[in-house]
């Protein structure tokens, strides 16, 4: 189970950080401590949903940022590679292929991302179509981004992929 740090989003989804709303209540014993388990899956759900009903909201898990606008977009973030992966367009569901093992997560990563000029930007892997949207929360992601990096060692972060070319393939003797 991920653990939840004091400057994070509170996971009850009030908008605030977790030190100004459920920690105290928390460490009182007002409320249980969370034990939910959190997937990458269920948190493309949870934006996905937030984005059909234009909502803005931005989480952090690990690497990877989780975004709705108003607009109705949402998109996962990945650090390390800096890919993304639409999940919602204006307020429509776009489907995304995740796969989560016990030590692997896989995703079907749509588009590489960047933040220049405080705006973030997208090109799709399928046809290199560039799009750059003006409303984003860049400035947010941006800094969310560096403070991920210096949250996580860069060895970490460089072990996170595993690159075809990491790969060992075996055989068994005939």
């Amino acid at each position: 189970m991920a653990k939840i740090g004091r400057n994070d989003p509170c996971p009850c989804g009030s908008g605030l950080k977790y030190k100004r709303c459920c920690l105290g209540k928390q460490k009182a014993g007002a409320i249980p401590t969370p034990n939910k388990k959190i997937t990458v899956s269920g948190e493309a759900e949870i934006i996905r949903q937030a984005a059909i009903n234009h909502q803005e909201t931005l989480k952090i898990i690990g690497v990877f940022i989780f975004f709705s606008t108003a607009a109705g977009d949402a998109w996962i973030l990945e650090l390390t590679e800096q890919d993304a992966a639409l999940v919602a367009r204006n307020g429509k569901a776009v489907e995304v292929e995740i796969s989560e093992q016990a030590e692997t997560i896989s995703i079907n990563w749509s588009h590489r991302f960047k933040i220049k000029n405080r705006k973030f930007s997208t090109i799709a892997y399928l046809d290199n179509a560039a799009e750059t949207f003006e409303n984003y929360p860049a400035a947010t992601i941006n800094s969310t981004l560096k403070k991920i990096q210096r949250r996580f060692s860069s060895e970490l972060l460089e072990s996170i992929h595993v690159n075809d070319g990491d790969t060992q393939e075996t055989t068994s003797p005939a």
